[in-house]
């Protein structure tokens, strides 16, 4: 099945249907699935996709205040994922090659582990042409990052079409679903802006279908996120704060830290109507943990909502830690 048919499917799917349950901002089970809404944000780094590894553009700050907006969504639309060549120039088995495409995964990430970059991007080129996926997704990550080649965004974007071309309809449950769900958030972030001097052109209609795909059907936290952050954002879709928390929530409880900072700040705030102060602190110092040194919004919100948090919220706040940490 094409990738644009099953993204279709799946947006119907999920507009007439539901999604599974969502998670309530508390952690219990909330009766309406998030609606489909259309997207916003650039892509990952080489090894296994983690919440919160994408390379994106940095957030910054929490949004601003946040106004009530529509619910409605667009209707899906169904464009295609640019195929890229059938081949790559200059990869021709040689003597010597590895026979098989997972012996030429093997040799690849033999290679990369000892440092031979140039031995290892041969045998994954090749184990990529025969449709290694996860050959595809660190040759995707290595030009995305120019790790060991040149940095190129448009080679990136043609490796991980190729996997969302071919295995979108990969059980959710499977080993390699991770890696084509990163490679879905990562188109995503290509079509938000466009890659410049390309047939890529900045859509956040198409970036938002790919968000979409990835935190539906691959319940990614990752997607989920960003998908959040394109209704908080409103670009490419009617601005929904209420929306946005939903996403967040469920990408919230999976540990995506980005996701805890930006719920937390919004429930402390009360953004989302009843101002939950403890429950938002308890968001926050999660977030402030897992936050990179670079992620100085992180902190900020937390050291914000900290000092203005009295002493009672700060204690039910522990409270509600300890209650997370024994959950997990």
């Amino acid at each position: 099945m094409r990738t644009s048919d099953r993204i279709a499917r799946i947006f119907v799917m999920g507009l007439g249907l539901g999604l599974a349950p969502a998670l309530g901002l508390d952690g219990t089970p909330s009766d309406g699935p998030p609606a489909a809404g259309p997207p916003r944000m650039p892509p990952p780094a080489i090894g296994a996709p983690a919440a919160g590894s994408m390379r994106m553009p940095p957030s910054g700050v929490a949004p601003a205040a946040i106004a009530p907006a529509p619910t409605t969504s667009p209707p899906p639309r169904t464009v295609g994922i640019p195929r890229p060549p059938a081949s790559i120039p200059g990869i021709v088995p040689g003597r010597g090659q590895p026979q098989t495409r997972d012996e030429a995964f093997r040799s690849g990430a033999q290679a990369l582990r000892a440092g031979e970059k140039d031995k290892a991007v041969s045998s994954l080129q090749y184990a990529a042409e025969h449709g290694h996926a996860l050959a595809q997704w660190k040759l995707g990550r290595m030009y995305a990052e120019g790790d060991g080649v040149p940095q190129n965004d448009l080679r990136a974007f043609e490796y991980f079409s190729r996997i969302a071309n071919g295995y979108a309809d990969d059980s959710p449950g499977t080993p390699q679903a991770r890696f084509v769900a990163n490679a879905f958030v990562a188109l995503g972030h290509y079509y938000l802006d466009g890659i410049p001097d390309t047939a890529i052109k900045a859509d956040p209609g198409r970036a938002r279908e790919m968000f979409f795909y990835a935190a539906s059907y691959f319940a990614d936290p990752d997607a989920q996120y960003y998908l959040a952050r394109l209704y908080l954002d409103g670009r490419g879709a009617a601005r929904d704060p209420r929306q946005a928390a939903r996403w967040l929530s469920l990408a919230a409880h999976k540990g995506q830290h980005q996701a805890q900072a930006l719920l937390g700040g919004m429930l402390f705030k009360g953004e989302l109507g009843q101002r939950q102060a403890a429950r938002g602190l308890m968001w926050l110092t999660l977030a402030r943990e897992s936050a990179a040194t670079d992620e100085v919004w992180i902190n900020d919100l937390y050291d914000s909502a900290f000092r203005q948090a009295t002493d009672e919220e700060r204690s039910m706040a522990v409270v509600f830690l300890e209650r997370w940490v024994k959950g997990r």
